[in-house]
């Protein structure tokens, strides 16, 4: 019987651990923390967002890190096989906006559970507190690993760790040092799906969420990317989907320190005739009062003083003596608030990691490593990441399903 060891008790080395027992191999799975599933619990805010109606080719565009690399890992693991995977362990599921597919029950501790169990009636043994500090290979060949000082032997090793985001949940970073020490490249770490920080002081913004809005990514004056929905102000800057979405490519372009910057359309339903003519109307329904409270019904009241900040436009000017040059740069704010992005919140904070194993040392169709043989490499650690919406989790899992399977083959 071969014998397998799979490093780290997240998604991916889950998925790869009863892929491999299914396959007839004996599978131990070492985990670093107390217990095994702890980042799954707590994806989806706690929901688990299990994975997304979308097909493989939209799944693959919303994996911007190397998601065409997953190609073959999806044909083999699709979304609907991630859907019939959990009702078959019990899980019942249920679609969301957005193509979201969630555990009816919202409770991720019910996948976790579910995982568990279908481990336990497969025999694979699960080590919690258990940290591999090594992996051993001689003549570029997996034998064993290292935990606690002991040399445990195995035919295959499963590297599935995690990257370097929620350190709490135990992805420190653990296989990246790991990886490089037999020979792996290292692709820059940077936080993704994170929060940014804005040089202006918004913290008068804090708690208001904006929907329906776009925000443009700009680099050096040059427009990067823009999103459309929601966002949130925070007390150090922004943060929300359409802010997390962006954040991968803020992250790259402050370290190659462009100058970044986000402007916000408040109202990008309008062209800017349709809300210079809205602006009159309000002006002449409040034609006596101060500016500040003639934009009562255009805009929250927590941005208003904002607005007209960078709009340089006096909040008490009374609506009746605002010039046309004026309402000008108004229109102009309102359809691109500009605010300076100083830098991201720290990786611990992010969501996935950007960078990893370097995906080109991968074999797409297997998952081993093209580098020392019989060792696979799957999840977060490789250099793979991808949008909220459950597209991480599919990627995590439909590598887990090939590195196991392909590790328990003879």
């Amino acid at each position: 019987m071969k014998k397998i060891i799979v490093v780290g008790g997240g998604a991916a080395g889950i998925m790869a651990a009863i892929r491999a027992a299914e396959g007839g191999a004996s599978v131990i799975l070492f985990e670093k923390m107390p217990q095994v599933g702890r980042k799954l619990g707590i994806t989806g805010k706690g929901r688990c967002n299990l994975t997304n109606t979308a097909d493989n080719a939209e799944i693959i565009k919303n994996i911007p890190g190397n998601g065409k690399f997953l190609f073959s890992a999806l044909n083999n693991f699709s979304s609907a096989d991630t859907v019939n995977f959990f009702e078959n362990l019990g899980v019942a599921t249920k679609i969301e906006r957005g193509g979201r597919i969630f555990p009816v029950s919202d409770d991720a501790s019910e996948v976790i559970d579910a995982l568990i169990r279908k481990m336990a009636l497969l025999g694979v043994e699960i080590r919690n507190n258990s940290p591999v500090t090594e992996i051993i290979a001689r003549n570029k060949k997996i034998v064993g690993v290292l935990v606690g000082g002991k040399i445990f032997e195995c035919d295959a090793a499963i590297l599935a760790t995690g990257g370097a985001s929620y350190p709490k949940t135990g992805s420190t970073g653990d296989g990246f040092r790991l990886a490089k020490r037999i020979g792996h490249t290292i692709t820059e770490i940077l936080p993704a799906l994170v929060p940014l920080e804005v040089e202006e002081d918004i913290k008068s913004l804090q708690g208001l969420s904006l929907r329906n809005i776009r925000v443009k990514l700009l680099a050096d004056g040059k427009k990067i990317a823009e999103q459309f929905g929601e966002m949130l102000f925070t007390h150090f800057g922004l943060s929300g989907p359409i802010i997390l979405t962006l954040s991968r490519q803020a992250a790259r372009l402050l370290a190659e320190k462009k100058f970044v910057e986000v402007e916000i359309n408040l109202k990008p339903a309008l062209t800017p005739e349709q809300l210079d003519a809205r602006i009159l109307r309000d002006f002449e329904k409040f034609k006596h009062k101060a500016i500040k409270n003639a934009l009562v019904e255009l805009l929250p009241g927590k941005l208003i003083q904002i607005v007209l900040d960078r709009a340089f436009i006096d909040e008490n000017k009374k609506v009746d003596e605002i010039k046309q040059a004026e309402r000008r740069r108004l229109v102009e704010i309102l359809r691109g608030l500009p605010l300076t992005v100083t830098k991201t919140r720290p990786i611990a904070e992010a969501i996935v990691t950007s960078g990893g194993i370097s995906v080109k040392e991968i074999n797409p169709r297997t998952m081993e490593s093209k580098i020392v043989k019989n060792l696979y490499i799957v999840g977060e650690v490789a250099d793979v990441d991808g949008f909220t919406g459950g597209f991480n989790l599919q990627a995590a899992w439909a590598m887990g399903n090939l590195a196991g399977k392909f590790a328990a083959i003879d």
